[in-house]
């Protein structure tokens, strides 16, 4: 059975599956080159069914992320919830701000809520017929379309693609078609709801409320605050305990204000002379805390030790941490696409689902190999790109992965873009910077250049190989680490000899690399290893600062020029900037760390 999913809210996309399986997804973003884009992903749904190999014809069904969403035709990119919907004069705005108005008379009037919704339902109704129009007149859909629920399209990208059985399935957001979690269970296969939050009570709006406090874009920035907690202290607890926090396993909004009326009083209790560095903190442990609070109730009540989760508020690697650290859980899967950018495949693999089709798609049998889903690079587009902005390859580089190697032990930082682009939020190595993870100013001076205000260190990848070496903890959740979504404390060696790569509470974020899933890079590592000692490099994602990851020759081509990065590894080529290194090389040899050993050679 062959499904196309859809997601139209930020970070709109389309993933194709065959029987259960990714065949192709890509985000609209990467595509229009807008940050978080919402719209008809007309883009997507066509690379996707290209890289795939089918038509419109061969589809057998087609399934929508959300059910209750407003309907956006022409993409236009995302700046952040609150200024959107101040300068947007759009319906979304009007709606938003009704709710927060209403919010302060739900717990005395709690058919306010169900009215709400009941208002809306009008341009929920618009949105389906809209969809199926454009998707019959403009794709050429003739088969059957069918919207799922939000949450449930979270819960099935991330029981279907973490190769569990038995499983407690966890997800949790700002909010999506009425809530803001959805708490699931599987025994022998078979999926059962446990319990549902709804949006009134969301605790990931609350991040978005600091986010937006703190002088971010909430719903887009709140990777900074995570980054930014480990500046400050967490004064505030005390604070964010009064307005929202857990109870018997859900979510409960104590101050029983919403959007703009909940961040009004959050700012209005906090002291006058209040540090942005502390609220990041302060909102940064309370999620920790409460969010592993909700998921060890739910594994004691259910028995289950393995969890899969999906979400937003899962794209917090910190979280993820404390959520695999819990005595109730030994293994941990975090769905790789896990926000919103994530629906289109989730949309698709809930068709697995029975109820959602009249036949349910074939489930899959293994977990998710990896997240290589969207468009290759040619050698014809990457000749025409070079060429259009006057660079050369370097001639007789030898073998490119270990002159990349050889590259980055010398303190040269590299691009790299090979094989198919990425799916989801994190560059894998096939769209990365990279560079060595020994130099502990690289913070700052190469998001200087990408002109990006990060507080958080670059993540490693590292040889999986090696994952005992380098970090503490990792046992039930390496399978999750392969794609860059969770903590771990790393070892005395690693912050003694990768600074680079150490969040200031001694954790870093790593990406586990093995050699049957992407070859090349693990062949990079393992030269670089054999040269430094150090079994990792620093991968950062390949684009400026406000813009998506790289997809074509094009966009790889001018982020490198215009990032002033020292070489870029295309294809096969090697480019070298044509204004050369720009910033002191630091070298790094094996014999500066011959205590810690030495890989094998790298195989040829």
């Amino acid at each position: 059975m062959l499904t196309l999913g859809l997601g139209t809210e930020g970070d709109s996309g389309a993933a194709v599956l065959h029987d259960g399986r990714f065949i192709s997804a890509i985000n609209e973003e990467r595509l229009s080159r807008m940050k978080l884009v919402e719209g008809f992903p007309r883009g997507s749904i066509r690379e996707t069914l290209r890289i795939a190999g089918a038509t419109a014809a061969d589809l057998d069904a087609v399934l929508v992320g959300s059910t209750r969403d407003l309907f956006i035709d022409e993409l236009r990119p995302f700046d952040g919830w609150f200024q959107h919907w101040d300068h947007s004069g759009g319906v979304g705005g009007t709606i938003k701000k009704a709710a927060a108005k209403f919010s302060r008379h739900r717990e005395r009037f709690p058919i306010l809520e169900a009215g709400y919704y009941a208002l809306l339902t009008p341009t929920f109704l618009h949105r389906r017929r809209a969809l199926r129009r454009l998707l019959r007149q403009e794709i050429g859909i003739r088969c059957p379309i069918v919207f799922v629920d939000h949450h449930l399209a979270h819960v099935a990208s991330a029981y279907y693609t973490s190769g569990y059985d038995d499983a407690l399935i966890v997800s949790l957001d700002g909010g999506g078609d009425g809530k803001s979690g959805l708490i699931y269970e599987s025994r022998g296969g078979a999926l059962q709801p446990l319990h549902s939050i709804s949006a009134y009570n969301s605790l990931g709006n609350y991040y978005a409320y600091a986010t937006h406090l703190c002088g971010f874009k909430a719903m887009k920035h709140e990777g900074k605050i995570t980054g930014l907690a480990a500046h400050g202290e967490p004064r505030y607890l005390d604070i964010l305990r009064s307005l929202v926090d857990e109870k018997d396993g859900t979510i409960v909004n104590r101050g029983g204000l919403v959007f703009r009326a909940a961040i009004e009083d959050l700012e209005r209790r906090l002291p006058p002379d209040w540090r942005r560095e502390d609220l990041a903190a302060s909102i940064q442990r309370h999620f920790e805390e409460v969010v592993g609070r909700v998921v060890g109730f739910w594994a004691r009540k259910t028995g289950h030790r393995d969890v899969a989760v999906a979400g937003g508020v899962f794209a917090n690697v910190r979280v993820n941490q404390a959520v695999h650290e819990l005595p109730e859980v030994d293994r941990l899967f975090v769905h790789p696409a896990m926000a919103d950018g994530g629906l289109p495949g989730g949309a698709a693999l809930a068709a697995c689902l029975p109820g959602i089709l009249d036949r349910p798609m074939p489930a899959p049998r293994e977990p998710l190999r990896d997240v290589y889903l969207g468009p290759d690079l040619g050698e014809a587009e990457i000749d025409a790109a070079l060429q259009a902005h006057g660079v050369s390859p370097v001639e007789d580089m030898g073998d490119q992965d270990l002159a990349v190697a050889e590259l980055l032990a010398e303190g040269y930082v590299v691009a790299r873009a090979q094989g198919r682009m990425e799916y989801g939020p994190r560059a894998l190595g096939n769209r990365s910077i990279l560079y060595q993870p020994a130099d502990r100013a690289v913070n700052d001076w190469l998001n200087q250049n990408l002109r990006r205000t990060e507080f958080m260190p670059f993540a490693p990848s590292v040889l999986a190989e090696e994952c005992g070496r380098c970090f503490e903890n990792t046992e039930g959740a390496e399978f999750a680490a392969e794609f860059m979504t969770v903590t771990f404390d790393c070892t005395p060696f690693t912050r003694a000899s990768m600074e680079g790569v150490v969040h200031l509470d001694g954790t870093a974020r790593p990406q586990l690399v093995r050699s049957d899933r992407n070859p090349g890079f693990h062949r990079i590592i393992t030269a670089f290893a054999q040269r430094t000692g150090l079994p990792a490099v620093i991968n950062t994602s390949f684009n400026m600062h406000e813009e998506p990851i790289v997809s074509n020759a094009d966009d790889c081509v001018r982020a490198f020029l215009d990032g002033n990065l020292d070489f870029l590894a295309i294809g096969d080529r090697l480019v070298r900037h044509p204004q050369g290194a720009r910033h002191e090389l630091k070298p790094v040899r094996g014999e500066q760390h011959a205590s810690v050993g030495r890989t094998s050679e790298p195989t040829e």
